[in-house]
């Protein structure tokens, strides 16, 4: 497909006259049309066509289409619907009204272009850059990040279920590409196990008949693997997708022991420790970019999305960044992210209000050092045994000298020794041992240490990341901290309105770089709304409350 960049036409008359004899007082796609224009051109997807070819629909116009499709919740087929049949719609794109529409395959065209040129982002940005035109969007102003689980398109499946049916897959796969091959070389026997699905059969229930299940699919698995890499076996079906699934699978969940001198080589099960240290998961065939989280009382399998927004009284609250990850990512490691992306964006905030997941020591200093940006957030919670007793002495009534790398007691005691050490990861931290005669003869020693006869010992971040984290601590114990730090609770009913109203919980894809453009737009989907909520003077909705709760009151 090739683009030629042609001028955006006006309304056309007819369309506009009937559009606004049937919504007198705007519509919601009127309004946007007459406010912010059409949002995108040509110009702004010319990368993503070559110069040659049959020329390819407006792709502005296709951009618009993804946007109205996430805003409504509406499949392909039912955009392409939408743009034939409803006249709201025909004005925001600027089509005659005879205008037949375009097939509901080129919308998933279009998204596959947008992946493979790495240009979902550009939705966004593109409409940011119309914002700050506007003058809705300010340089520096506040910002706000929290995220929320995504649920993968695809069933949780239990550890029996997930390796029968990575091996089904693998077959059903094979059986695409080479089906004479597989039927040269599959056992009889695979099919009475593996031609239905798994939830379509019965698993045993007792734990020796599980285990002795699941060293049958293991031995099947393995036998395939092996046929896959014999010489006569075709070398194209050993980069499937998911035959690469099962390797990793299996990989995952059992081992192969020696082979006996009278029979083939025996599978055996890991434990489930065994398979939670593996360095590669998958969680199903269908969605290998999909893992399982726990968090808090919370499981899923899917995938993590990150909202960040702009905060200021003065202005629209709009989604400046959309961070999408497997939910096995925690969101400590994903701030550095954020903030970089926000800075190519031209978009650093002052001050970035976050939750304790996205606050460290590290962070603290490397946000406003690297970025300039005040993160605001409480640091985790020292989880020492001296934190929950009455009296204890805790890291924070240590006094420290930092020049003469010395540390005192509240009893007056100083250190023996300081180590510099490096943690698991690399990073820096030092290490403060106490002289074990002064522990040991220490009538506070019960609220110190609960070593039998080491004494005291402390692990100290560095100095600036050590003060940083103080100073959070001491700002966020203040009532004027826990003030400013009140903006963030917003984020929570941005949350609300992206699961709600526009399907943010669950994905309609497979893979975490269409779940990625699903979430862009629709961020795109609720900025609109909300400039237009601005420009038209509707106020931001407050907290519900109950009419019982307003009795308190």
């Amino acid at each position: 497909m090739s683009l030629k960049p042609t001028p955006i036409e006006p309304v056309p008359e007819q369309t506009a006259r009937i559009a606004r004899a049937a919504f007198p007082k705007g519509n919601s796609y009127l309004t946007p049309r007459d406010e912010l224009g059409t949002l995108y051109r040509d110009e702004d997807f010319a990368g993503l066509f070559s110069r040659r070819g049959q020329p390819a629909l407006p792709p502005w116009r296709l951009a618009l289409v993804t946007i109205l499709q996430f805003h409504e919740n509406l499949s392909d087929r039912q955009a392409a619907q939408a743009v034939r049949a409803r006249i709201d719609w025909k004005y925001l794109l600027g089509l005659e009204l005879t205008d037949p529409g375009f097939n509901y395959s080129v919308l998933c065209e279009f998204r596959a272009r947008l992946i493979a040129g790495s240009a979902e982002m550009q939705l966004l940005e593109t409409m940011l850059g119309q914002c700050r035109t506007q003058g809705l969007l300010k340089p520096g102003a506040r910002q706000r990040t929290d995220s929320t689980h995504v649920l993968a398109s695809t069933r949780t499946l239990r550890m029996l279920e997930l390796i029968s049916e990575t091996l089904r897959a693998a077959l059903n796969e094979i059986a695409t590409v080479e089906p004479q091959w597989l039927k040269s070389v599959a056992p009889p026997v695979w099919h009475e196990r593996y031609d239905k699905r798994v939830e379509d059969t019965r698993l045993p229930r007792g734990d020796k008949e599980r285990e002795q299940y699941a060293r049958m699919v293991g031995e099947d698995g393995f036998m395939l693997l092996a046929l896959l890499e014999a010489p006569m076996a075709p070398l194209a079906l050993g980069r499937l997708p998911k035959v690469a699934a099962l390797r990793t699978a299996w990989s995952r969940h059992f081992e192969r022991k020696a082979s006996p001198p009278d029979g083939p080589p025996s599978v055996r099960l890991k434990t489930s420790r065994e398979a939670a240290q593996a360095q590669e998961k998958i969680e199903s065939p269908y969605d290998t970019e999909a893992r399982y989280r726990s968090k808090s009382a919370m499981h899923w399998t899917g995938f993590m999305v990150h909202l960040s927004e702009t905060c200021e009284d003065d202005s629209a609250h709009l989604i400046t960044h959309v961070h999408t990850t497997a939910a096995d990512v925690h969101e400590a490691t994903c701030t550095q992210d954020i903030h970089e992306a926000l800075r190519e964006k031209d978009l650093v905030p002052t001050a970035h209000f976050v939750d304790a997941a996205y606050v460290s020591a590290e962070l603290l200093v490397g946000s406003r050092a690297d970025f300039g940006i005040d993160l605001v957030g409480p640091p985790r919670a020292n989880p020492t045994w001296q934190t929950q007793v009455k009296g204890a002495y805790t890291k924070e009534q240590f006094t420290i000298d930092w020049a003469q790398r010395v540390v005192r007691c509240p009893q007056g005691v100083a250190s023996a020794a300081w180590y510099d050490c490096l943690d698991e990861e690399g990073k820096p931290y030092h290490r403060v041992r106490f002289p074990k005669p002064a522990c040991s003869t220490c009538h506070a020693r019960a609220l110190c240490t609960q070593a039998r006869q080491a004494p005291r010992q402390l692990s100290l971040h560095p100095q600036a990341q050590h003060e940083a984290l103080s100073a959070a601590r001491q700002r966020l114990g203040s009532e004027e901290g826990w003030k400013l730090y009140a903006r963030r609770a917003g984020i929570e009913g941005t949350l609300s309105q992206a699961v709600r109203a526009f399907g943010l919980r669950r994905t309609r894809y497979r893979g975490l770089a269409k779940t990625s453009l699903q979430h862009v737009a629709t961020a795109v989907a609720m900025n609109v709304e909300r400039v237009i909520a601005w420009l038209t003077g509707q106020p931001r909705e407050k907290t519900r409350t109950s009419r019982f709760a307003r009795l308190a009151t």
